[in-house]
């Protein structure tokens, strides 16, 4: 049945459930968390720092992580076509279902992310705070910095590949249908994680770290998506099909070649300004300039990760095993 429905379509067929925006920024919100969650720890837990071990770096992303989630997931909600379905994802757990372990990970996610967060309060911030539940909290949870911080970074991967793997598992979708799917998304959620630490990063030393860090994720963004295409370009004609959309400037396909178009000018200009910056000296302070070419290139890294979710959301949906129209 799936078989026949999918190829009858140019978007997909008219009974079925359209993935729109919504899952797009979703998938979005949800990489960049996961690139938060684990920059913000590689932030506390890398040699370099030059703060002591114990006093937080870069303490706003722990802030804004679980904020970023929660809008993704509110994003999530509104494409639910029956809304009462969010409450049986966990009145079960099934082993072989993704969705049933994407669901069970969005929960349990929370708990070190916020707790985290509490520990990533700095001194100055807490003396600000009233007595009571929440300034005790952040007092309990900061001798456990580190170790929420490990946690965090493992979760942060999990909650990433994830939004990957939510996809890849499609049969239906050949687009989608791809093991280095998951890899992909893993790769573009560091990058933007990175590039939002670029940005909201105060001290010098902090933002030439992440800077020269998202030069190799934007590289290996570049490499794994170029495997993607070329991986379907191999293989069985309905695969390669699936990919035409990003090669084909006609009307109905602009939007995708547009996308390709873009991402093959936005992520290079990033690297180009990146190593730009790098190679200037910024060690006692950091230029006007020097600060615009860094903020400049996160932006474009943010622009192109929201563009390949979008691009992939809605080119996988015209794929499928029957006619490719």
């Amino acid at each position: 049945m799936e078989l026949t429905i999918t190829g009858a379509n140019a978007i997909t067929f008219p009974t079925l459930h359209i993935w729109d925006w919504r899952v797009a920024i979703y998938l979005f919100l949800g990489g960049l968390t996961g690139g938060l969650m684990t920059m913000s720890a590689v932030a506390n837990l890398r040699p370099g720092k030059v703060v002591p071990r114990d006093q937080p770096c870069c303490w706003r992303i722990p802030l804004i992580a679980p904020i970023l989630l929660s809008v993704g997931m509110f994003f999530l909600f509104l494409d639910l076509e029956l809304k009462s379905h969010m409450y049986w994802f966990y009145l079960t757990f099934k082993p072989l279902s993704p969705m049933s372990w994407g669901s069970w990970i969005l929960v349990l996610i929370y708990p070190p992310m916020i707790l985290y967060a509490f520990a990533a309060i700095p001194d100055e911030l807490k003396a600000e705070m009233k007595d009571g539940f929440f300034k005790r909290v952040a007092d309990a949870m900061r001798p456990y910095l580190l170790k929420l911080a490990r946690v965090n970074f493992v979760f942060g991967i999990m909650l990433t590949i994830y939004t990957g793997i939510l996809l890849s598992t499609f049969v239906a979708r050949p687009l989608w249908n791809s093991a280095i799917l998951p890899v992909l998304f893993l790769v573009s959620g560091m990058s933007t994680g990175t590039a939002l630490m670029i940005i909201m990063a105060r001290k010098n030393e902090v933002k030439l770290f992440f800077t020269k860090v998202d030069i190799w994720l934007i590289f290996a963004e570049i490499m794994v998506l170029l495997l993607l295409f070329y991986g379907h370009y191999t293989s069985d004609a309905v695969h390669r099909n699936a990919i035409m959309p990003f090669f084909t400037a006609s009307h109905q396909f602009f939007p995708y070649f547009l996308s390709i178009v873009t991402l093959g000018i936005v992520l290079p200009l990033a690297i180009v300004l990146k190593f730009l910056e790098v190679s200037g000296e910024h060690s006692h302070e950091l230029t006007a300039s020097g600060k615009f070419l860094m903020n400049a290139s996160a932006v474009m890294v943010l622009i192109g990760g929201l563009v390949i979710r979008f691009a992939l959301v809605y080119a996988g949906q015209l794929s499928g095993y029957g006619s490719f129209m």
